[in-house]
């Protein structure tokens, strides 16, 4: 009797193991479904009922999936975010000299940019939110912490490829890379045509000073 006790603990801990799978692998095709509405009206201007009314799916099953708006929305962000964070890694291992890093990251770089905009404005809006949304600040500084050791590894390996070592703390770099990618994202946004330009010529100064 013990024993098939226990057997029929461990199929039922297996199958809440699936069942929470599915509901996750749900609540990540809902969050696709979401991102695009998110980064056209930001997060101010979005309910659940505008995000199911441009989708497929009803506003019923967004409320059953999440909680609320900002559990959608985090988990929007969560999810483009860990993408964003892998952009540049084939570039890292791949690149053999300075030049050629430099080159692959500006392309990844200006395509992020021209093609992805409102997914970053959408990032950008969150993160300010977080200032006064306490539910949202966890999300933000652990995603805050992946972007700062994605450039980390850009950097460490820039260095290494010239045989130093980063001149300033990943904090600081992740600062500085950030700040400017905001600002073209913005000149960007408000039309400027030279704003992507103007961030790869910045950076191609920037990382020998810095690396």
């Amino acid at each position: 009797m013990a024993r098939q006790a226990t057997g029929a603990a461990k199929r039922e801990a297996v199958a809440e193991v699936v069942r929470d799978d599915k509901f996750n692998a749900r609540r990540i095709e809902l969050a696709e479904a979401a991102l695009e509405t998110l980064g056209e009206l930001g997060f101010a201007r979005t309910s659940l009922r505008e995000i199911a009314q441009n989708s497929a799916f009803t506003h019923g099953v967004f409320h059953y999936y999440f909680s609320d708006k900002l559990d959608l929305i985090c988990c929007c962000v969560r999810h483009y975010k860990a993408k964003c964070v892998t952009r540049y890694d084939e570039v890292v291992a791949t690149a053999t000299s300075r030049d050629e890093l430099t080159e692959g990251f500006l392309a990844k770089l200006a395509a992020t940019l021209q093609n992805e905009a409102r997914m970053h404005r959408l990032w950008y809006d969150l993160r300010s939110q977080a200032m006064f949304e306490a539910a949202f600040r966890k999300d933000v500084l652990e995603i805050d912490k992946s972007l700062e050791a994605m450039i980390w590894r850009i950097a460490s390996r820039y260095a290494e490829l010239g045989n130093k070592r980063p001149a300033s703390s990943p904090a600081a770099l992740y600062a500085l890379f950030d700040g400017l990618f905001q600002g073209a994202l913005l000149k960007h946004l408000a039309g400027d045509k030279a704003a992507i330009a103007e961030l790869l010529d910045e950076v191609r100064r920037l990382l020998p000073t810095v690396c």
